[in-house]
């Protein structure tokens, strides 16, 4: 029914929406409605969710309580946490409410959960009584889906507007989070809640100062209503820093104690597929990282552009499907300012040729391919050659895929992992000649050989 479907009306057509609403209700009612039983937090927003997910379930878990979570990166359910190999950030209503039951049945007091502008526009999270809505940020994305950013952003404050008019469990605040440094903050500040939460950099319930960063991570100090505190951040980055805040405003929110909330945050490690450092002893870093839009590539290059003393490489690509086409040539635009070699390659071309998407990227680079400028689809091949390059004090970013376990090509699903890639060229064996003409195996983890 649903490819049926597919063929005949476009992806927003009121047939196609009607009918993911009528899965909605269905999923919802066969499993009992479990989002009522608990207290589930939903987290929205254009960059950062997963590692706001993330940050919040760590906090949560230093206090004691059992928590589900989804997310892009993973799934958690109590003690059990792995990798969500599915490619939806947000899953079926099917899948969805079926995890919620389970985090009930497993004692669950709190279900922590990534919101997309697609689940919210397909019903994916009906029946789900959200007591907590974040946002972290919003710039344009998924525009081919919605058909204009007026359309996404109106997408994306449903789940406010769910938390605002959603009835109330008993002794559980209605509460809503916001960043009061994005520019559309004033759109998600219309809306009522019991409490409503600010975060930022700027004028804000929760906000940081004296922010110090380093390739490994941030220091700053915290600042919350009569109190401040330093935080230890082993993610790098000024978003993530922002990350941070959303994840102590919304804890803060649920009486969390505030050294709860530190522990949480200077325990949690790099989150895997987002600026994860890949070390196998090589004298250069390697990072993976899930960064696919314009916005969030900017900020990972320009990153690692002022953390690299030697040279940067930037090795990525750009999803097909038909999504946002024309942020291709400015990902190009970003990669060609920003680093100093440029290697495009395959992200997920589903369907798409993987020469045309990249030949759309490449418009944005106007470099002579050869000359710290190359074109290879076979992702392996991209990254064996940026490591090969790659030299003392040098920056390999790979950015797209993040800890995602396989590319979509041509109806084939290809088991795949950045960082394992990575790991297995780093620490393969290479023959080397050394004096009297004698050929002998090394491990290549130095690049010394």
């Amino acid at each position: 029914m649903k490819r049926l479907l597919a063929k005949i009306f476009p992806e927003r057509h009121p047939f196609r929406l009607l009918y993911h609403k009528i899965m909605g209700v269905i999923a919802a009612v066969i499993n009992g409605f479990p989002g009522n039983k608990m207290i589930v937090i939903g987290v929205t927003g254009t960059k950062g969710k997963s590692t706001t997910v993330n940050f919040i379930t760590n906090i949560l878990n230093c206090a004691g309580y059992k928590v589900g979570m989804t997310s892009t990166i993973n799934f958690q359910i109590g003690n059990q946490r792995w990798v969500n190999a599915t490619k939806k950030s947000t899953q079926s209503p099917f899948v969805l409410q079926k995890m919620l039951k389970e985090m009930l049945k497993a004692g669950c007091k709190y279900a922590v959960l990534e919101v997309t502008s697609h689940a919210i526009d397909q019903s994916r999270i009906f029946g789900i009584n959200f007591d907590v809505a974040v946002v972290t940020n919003i710039a344009p994305e998924h525009i081919e889906y919605h058909g204009n950013f007026n359309n996404y952003i109106a997408t994306k404050a449903e789940l406010f507007k769910k938390v605002s008019r959603g009835r109330k469990k008993f002794g559980i605040p209605k509460i809503l989070v916001a960043n009061a440094d994005d520019q559309y903050f004033s759109y998600f500040d219309q809306f009522v809640a019991d409490r409503k939460i600010t975060y930022g950099l700027k004028s804000a319930t929760v906000y940081a100062e004296n922010v110090q960063k380093h390739p490994e991570g941030s220091h700053y100090i915290m600042h919350v209503p009569n109190n401040s505190l330093p935080i230890e951040l082993k993610i790098p980055g000024m978003f993530n820093v922002y990350n941070s805040l959303a994840a102590t405003a919304v804890c803060m929110s649920l009486q969390v104690p505030l050294s709860i909330i530190k522990q949480g945050l200077d325990e949690s490690s790099s989150i895997a597929g987002r600026f994860e450092h890949v070390r196998c002893g090589q004298k250069y870093s390697v990072i993976v990282d899930y960064a696919h839009t314009p916005e969030s590539l900017e900020g990972l290059l320009k990153l690692y552009r002022g953390l690299t003393l030697g040279k940067l490489f930037a090795v990525f690509g750009a999803t097909g499907g038909g999504r946002d086409k024309s942020k291709r040539p400015k990902m190009g635009e970003i990669a060609n300012e920003c680093a100093d070699y440029v290697i495009l390659t395959d992200d997920d071309p589903y369907e798409e040729d993987e020469w045309e998407i990249i030949e759309q990227i490449a418009k944005g680079v106007p470099r002579q391919e050869g000359k710290n400028f190359w074109k290879i689809p076979d992702r392996e091949e991209a990254i064996r050659l940026a490591l090969t390059l790659a030299h003392d004090g040098d920056c390999v970013v790979v950015a797209g895929k993040g800890s995602e376990e396989v590319i979509k090509l041509r109806g084939k699903t290809i088991p795949w992992n950045d960082k394992k890639v990575i790991t297995r060229l780093l620490e393969r064996e290479i023959e080397v000649k050394i004096d009297g003409g004698v050929w002998e195996k090394r491990e290549n983890v130095c690049k010394d050989s």
